[in-house]
């Protein structure tokens, strides 16, 4: 196997340093990118299986190159691990809600930026092979969890790779009510550094995605006090 590649973008020379280290000592294979600019080209015709991106860039900013990746259908689905020097939970939020898989805070530890490397590429290869050829089909809503693809309608609808496999969860336990903590554990995994509010912030965006109304939701449906659940009788109307 091939070793995984990591794009690394950050306008700062020893940070960029200090993450391509201990990412070789790994045995990944690293690509730089000091800004958002050089980053786009180098997406042209780099496959990479992981983005870490700093938030603060010089020129474009990260969550404007974040926005871009996901708004591309070639690289919408690259996982991505932010990087911010603010710690507030507005930030997070908004990096979540801009696309990211997860966030890490400088400064960093080293170990903990690698383990959430691992973490991440591990759950996108869990997902890749337990994709099969298996397909879920109610009413408009279509899944392909063979080709990461959600129509709706008849129209492809554009999801991130968290945003996917928290729909392959829900759709997979129809009218069960799953609690945050649980659905961390079956989306995100127990050696990711993520809280409850990010399962929050990722429905949030899903609804937006697949609802009529995302204000008035009638597929995801909060319970509250608990958790979320996915009526299937309301899809199939």
């Amino acid at each position: 196997m091939p070793p995984k590649k990591i794009l690394v973008v950050e306008d700062e020379p020893d940070i960029r340093k200090l993450i391509h280290y201990n990412l070789a000592q790994e045995h990944y294979q690293v690509v730089e990118a000091e800004d958002g600019e050089r980053a786009l080209r180098l997406l042209q015709h780099e496959k990479p299986d992981l983005i870490i991106l700093d938030l603060l860039l010089p020129g474009m900013s990260g969550l404007e190159l974040c926005r871009a990746v996901r708004g591309r259908p070639d690289t919408a689905r690259f996982p991505i691990l932010m990087l911010t020097a603010k710690a507030g939970e507005a930030d997070r939020v908004v990096g979540l809600e801009m696309g990211a898989d997860d966030y890490l805070t400088k400064p960093f530890s080293p170990r903990e930026m690698v383990a959430r490397v691992k973490a991440i590429l591990r759950r996108s290869e869990m997902q890749a092979a337990g994709s099969g050829e298996e397909s879920y089909k109610k009413g408009p809503l279509k899944v392909n969890f063979a080709t990461y693809e959600v129509t709706l309608r008849g129209k492809p609808v554009r999801l991130t790779l968290k945003e996917f496999e928290l729909l392959r969860v829900l759709v997979h336990n129809p009218n069960r009510v799953l609690s945050r903590d649980r659905l961390l554990d079956l989306v995100w995994g127990d050696e990711t550094f993520v809280t409850p509010r990010t399962v929050d912030v990722h429905i949030r965006r899903l609804r937006k995605a697949i609802e009529k109304n995302d204000r008035k939701p009638t597929w995801i449906l909060t319970v509250r006090g608990v958790g979320y659940k996915f009526d299937e009788n309301a899809v199939e109307t």
